[in-house]
C-alpha cells in the first residue's frame, strides 16, 4: 500500500508554501495564463504575458486586439495562432457575464482552449476549491510513486489521486506535484540520489 503520509509529509519538507508559478494580476491573467501554458514552460509564458497585459491591460483591449499582434506576442510559445484566437474568443465571453472568472466549472470548460485541467488551476487559485490538475508533472510523478498506473488518462489519474489524499489538501498537494515534477523527478535525469520517495518510486 503506498504511503501517502509519507509523500505529503516529503513534500511539505521540500515545498511548505507551494505556489502557482505563473506570473498574474487579475484573475483573468491567470485564466489565460494557464490556458497558454500548454505544452511550454511557465517561464517562457511569463515572458509573453509580460509584454502581452502591458499592451493590453483589459478584457476589452485584449478582445479588441489585432490577432496578427498577438500572434507576434505570443510566438515564443508555439502554437501561437490558435491560443491567439483563444486570447480574443475568452476576453469576449467573460465580458459578456460581467468581465470576471466565475466560480463556475462548466462555464469554464466551455471557454476555447479550456479544459478540465486548466479549469482545476483557476478554480484551486481563484477559489481555493481543492481540486487536482493534472498536467505532465503530476502525471509523471504519479506514476513513478504508484498512484496511478502508465495507461491511465489525466482523468482517471485525478480520480485516483483524489480518493488516495485528504480532500483538504488537494489544492497544496496539486502545487507541490508540479514543483516536485518540475526540479526533481524531472522527466530527463531527475534527482533519485537523495529522493526520499525513491524506495517507492517505479523508476
Amino acid at each position: 500500500m503506498i504511503a501517502t503520509h509519507e509523500i505529503m509529509e516529503y513534500l511539505d519538507s521540500l515545498y511548505p508554501n507551494p505556489r502557482c508559478e505563473l506570473n498574474y494580476n487579475k484573475d483573468y491573467e491567470l485564466l489565460i495564463a494557464v490556458m497558454l501554458s500548454a505544452q511550454t514552460t511557465d517561464k517562457r509564458v511569463n515572458m509573453v504575458t509580460s509584454v502581452l497585459f502591458q499592451k493590453y491591460p483589459s478584457l476589452e483591449a485584449l478582445r479588441d486586439a489585432d490577432i496578427q499582434d498577438l500572434i507576434e506576442i505570443i510566438r515564443p510559445i508555439g502554437t501561437f495562432q490558435r491560443k491567439a484566437n483563444n486570447i480574443k474568443l475568452i476576453a469576449s465571453k467573460l465580458l459578456e457575464v460581467g468581465g470576471v472568472v466565475p466560480n463556475d466549472r462548466v462555464f469554464l470548460e466551455s471557454l476555447s482552449g479550456v479544459g478540465r485541467k486548466t479549469a482545476n488551476v483557476v478554480l484551486s487559485n481563484l477559489f481555493e476549491i481543492n481540486c487536482i490538475a493534472v498536467d505532465t508533472h503530476v502525471s509523471r510523478v504519479s506514476k513513478r510513486l504508484g498512484l496511478a498506473l502508465e495507461k491511465d488518462d489525466v482523468v482517471t489519474i485525478e480520480k485516483k489521486l483524489t480518493r488516495k489524499f485528504p480532500k483538504d489538501k488537494l489544492g497544496r498537494l496539486h502545487h507541490q506535484l508540479v514543483l516536485f515534477g518540475r526540479y526533481y523527478c524531472k522527466a530527463v535525469r531527475p534527482e533519485c540520489q537523495n529522493c526520499k520517495l525513491k524506495g517507492m518510486c517505479k523508476k
